[in-house]
């Protein structure tokens, strides 16, 4: 297996996602920089309390971006408990599949890491989940962790 030097993964705070982070974190090991990505929506004048009813579970991502600093925060202690010494926080403005794909960009990463979260269902498959979408349009290598 190649070396990697720049490991980006992305995380919604889920345990399926925190699984992928602890895979990430293993890859990454002592030598490669692993970044860890949580992806929010900021709060710009939107009905929060709308956008909520609809989200549901995933209400947390319209809520700006303290709840995805805790995220972040856990997400780095499992890294590190993983084996990952070299690790950046990154929270990231936007939908989940675009900010990775920037943020791969942006540190020049050459693996991304994501769950396998909605690959499998009936609505992954007709519109599109993350780790698929992400498999489809990233230029690196894609790591598509079996978390469920």
């Amino acid at each position: 297996m190649a070396a990697y030097n720049t490991v980006v993964v992305g995380t919604d705070g889920s345990e399926s996602s925190m699984k992928a982070v602890e895979r990430a974190g293993a890859l990454a090991g002592e030598t490669a920089t692993l970044v860890i990505a949580c992806a929010y929506f900021p709060n710009e004048g939107r009905d929060i309390g709308a956008m909520s009813d609809v989200l549901k579970e995933e209400a947390y991502q319209v809520h700006g971006s303290a709840p995805t600093e805790e995220i972040l925060r856990t997400a780095k202690e499992r890294a590190g408990a993983a084996g990952a010494k070299l690790i950046q926080q990154r929270p990231v403005k936007g939908a989940p599949v675009d900010a990775l794909l920037q943020l791969v960009v942006d540190v020049k990463a050459d693996l991304l890491v994501v769950g396998n979260k909605g690959l499998n269902t009936l609505s992954g498959r007709l519109l599109g989940s993350v780790p698929a979408d992400a498999a489809r349009k990233a230029a690196v290598d894609v790591l598509i962790v079996h978390t469920t």
